[in-house]
């Protein structure tokens, strides 16, 4: 009797078909919720303007290879997507490198006085932009740095010194390899952050050779009227980067 017991609460706890049948349901419903705008947006970016105004749901009658040609054209991208690579992959990996430092700092030895100060001079520059970039996305990662080395244990750190290793020692050999779920996430959140964001970069430069992606796709958008075809293949051009990065 006592070994039936426990495949018998194994079986208790497997859950039914029919609610298995309904999980399968659900889930498959998300995705294509999830799925179709995207859907819709690749189908959109092949008609014209007059085909999309007539039949906004529709598939396209043919596929308008050309909108993407102007749209590229028309929204300078070759400059504008070197930009935003630039832009996205210096301060992400300045923001990671310098969280993981300030919260290894913070959960450690000290709290330091972070001074932060623009020089003049940086306009239109990308240095100008870079700064307040990272300046911006800092206290957010090195609040989930700290909040993270902080549930290290002391032994780990303390066993390294004893060893004799230096705290860069300690830093690069432990806390960075320790620290790559954190360093994901802030890699994440500032990827997708600064890859989209659209008011602060028309604030710190007003060259249009150093605007990013954002800034390309709105010239295909006025108040008055929208090349719609075009407009879609701008926005799926801008995110292509994040679907390849996710």
């Amino acid at each position: 009797m006592s070994r039936a017991m426990p495949h018998k609460m194994m079986a208790k706890k497997e859950i039914s078909v029919p609610m298995r049948v309904a999980l399968y349901v659900v889930l498959l419903t998300f995705t294509v919720m999830t799925l179709y705008p995207i859907f819709w947006l690749v189908m959109s970016s092949f008609k014209t303007t007059q085909e999309f105004q007539l039949n906004r749901l529709g598939l396209p009658s043919g596929l308008h290879i050309d909108n993407y040609v102007q749209a590229w054209r028309i929204g300078e991208f070759n400059q504008l997507l070197l930009n935003s690579v630039i832009y996205t992959a210096a301060t992400t990996l300045a923001i990671v490198v310098f969280s993981l430092s300030a919260g290894f700092a913070f959960a450690s030895i000290m709290i330091p006085l972070f001074l932060m100060s623009v020089a003049s001079g940086l306009y239109n520059t990308r240095l100008g932009v870079l700064i307040p970039y990272i300046g911006i996305g800092m206290p957010l990662g090195v609040y989930l740095c700290t909040e993270y080395i902080k549930s290290i244990p002391d032994s780990v750190i303390d066993s390294a010194k004893i060893d004799g290793a230096s705290y860069l020692k300690i830093f690069t050999a432990i806390i960075i390899p320790m620290a790559k779920p954190v360093a994901t996430t802030l890699a994440i959140l500032n990827v997708t952050g600064i890859w989209n964001e659209f008011m602060l970069i028309n604030i710190l430069v007003s060259k249009n050779s150093l605007k990013s992606m954002p800034v390309g796709i709105m010239k295909f958008s006025s108040a008055l009227s929208s090349d719609y075809g075009k407009q879609f293949a701008a926005l799926v051009i801008g995110m292509l980067p994040m679907l390849i990065f996710y």
